[in-house]
């Protein structure tokens, strides 16, 4: 197996692996470490070696043992070698802990930010700079943020209690979802995706919603992943460039994943209560629904925004709110909307609305300060496909002078 095909597996096979030691002994934090180091083994000695015929058991082994050796002495720990794991046999349970492990990280001593943060580590696999974005957070804040987590759930005794009922269940929906975010449109690099993270957050949406076919967020958030996930080819071109919503080839859609998401879409607006992510996926069924951009009702999903504003106010959503008035009254109208985010400091110099304020401005007819916002759009985003397509937008509006 492959450097990259090593590293999928270890990405799937970690927090299964947690989630099985954390049952059996309880201690996250010193599971965490196991588990990293065990990965961190697996990384360097299976492309040599060949990957064992019970991966998930040798992660099982190697990580045991170095939980033991830290109990015993950090003398004994450095005696052991991880390189006769595979000799071990070992009983691994053909269970996958990973759901488990998702709601035993929303631990009660946490606050809901740090929940989700512990868990996009632990679970997601995300790295802290991933996680401050999605957070819309310095780096060092949420260092912090999860350093501070895992002293309190070392005072409170180190332990994960089993979940009990739903009071878990909105923070664990906002990690999958935050996981998704991450995997549709990458916060950094070169690829405007990651299609691994995505499927995982998919992957366990399926999961919880198994077990909670009831809950309208449940089957809304799932509902809401497959109609956004169906559209992935159809966003970059063959070099990997980004392409537009309303550019984008509608024959490329999975339908299969958008039949899916419809009629999962459809059954979670049934429920008692109505929540943001069966609005969401309302949304994203309305664009699904549309044959071609210009048949998009507009009308409605304005109207479903200014509902998902009003139960869940956050500046994204108003922002998106702006993007469908423009298209329902002009882009005097949605850039008139977007000034009112100006002085919400979680949105200053953030990519998004300097986008959104690009595009509305060229449409109102204002090229030059529209290449403005465009060229800082593209120096504030880490994602090299959004800088690319934010580059060309400007480079549409080169006859403006530029700015170095």
């Amino acid at each position: 197996m492959t450097g990259p095909g090593i590293e999928d597996l270890l990405r799937e096979l970690m927090p299964q692996v947690l989630g099985a030691l954390v049952r059996r002994y309880g201690q996250f934090e010193g599971c965490e470490d196991a588990v990293q180091e065990a990965g961190l083994a697996a990384s360097v000695q299976w492309p040599r070696d060949g990957v064992p015929q019970n991966p998930r058991g040798w992660l099982m082994t190697v990580a045991s043992r170095r939980l033991i050796d830290e109990v015993r002495s950090e003398s004994a720990r450095r005696e052991r070698e991880s390189a006769n794991a595979v000799e071990v046999p070992v009983e691994v349970a053909d269970s996958d802990d990973t759901l488990l492990l998702l709601f035993l990280c929303c631990h009660p001593a946490l606050t809901a930010a740090s929940q989700t943060a512990l868990t996009l580590r632990a679970v997601g696999g995300l790295t802290t700079a991933e996680i401050a974005r999605a957070f819309l957070v310095p780096e060092a804040t949420m260092a912090a943020r999860i350093s501070r987590a895992k002293q309190r759930i070392r005072a409170a005794g180190g332990s994960f209690p089993l979940p009990a009922g739903s009071e878990r269940l909105p923070v664990v929906l906002h990690v999958l979802y935050l996981i998704f975010n991450e995997g549709y449109t990458a916060s950094s690099g070169s690829s405007l995706d990651r299609p691994d993270l995505a499927g995982e957050a998919i992957r366990l949406a399926r999961m919880v919603h198994a077990r909670l076919p009831e809950d309208g967020e449940v089957t809304g958030l799932l509902a809401l992943m497959l109609l956004t996930h169906a559209r992935r080819v159809a966003r970059t071109t063959a070099g990997g460039d980004l392409v537009p919503l309303d550019r984008q080839d509608r024959t490329q859609w999975d339908r299969n994943l958008i039949e899916e998401g419809l009629e999962l879409a459809k059954g979670s607006l049934g429920a008692p209560e109505l929540g943001p992510y069966q609005l969401q996926a309302a949304i994203a069924a309305t664009h699904a629904d549309a044959v071609t951009a210009a048949e998009t009702d507009w009308r409605q999903v304005y109207a479903l925004y200014l509902i998902l504003e009003r139960i869940a106010p956050n500046p994204m959503v108003t922002l998106n709110r702006a993007v469908a008035l423009a298209e329902l009254d002009g882009p005097e109208a949605g850039l008139l909307l977007l000034a009112g985010l100006d002085g919400d400091e979680r949105m200053a110099g953030h990519h998004r609305l300097l986008s959104v304020r690009a595009h509305l401005l060229e449409k109102a007819g204002d090229s030059e300060a529209a290449y403005e916002c465009y060229r800082r759009a593209a120096k504030a985003t880490a994602s090299l496909a959004e800088q690319r397509y934010l580059d060309s937008r400007a480079g549409r509006l080169s006859h403006h002078p530029r700015t170095a």
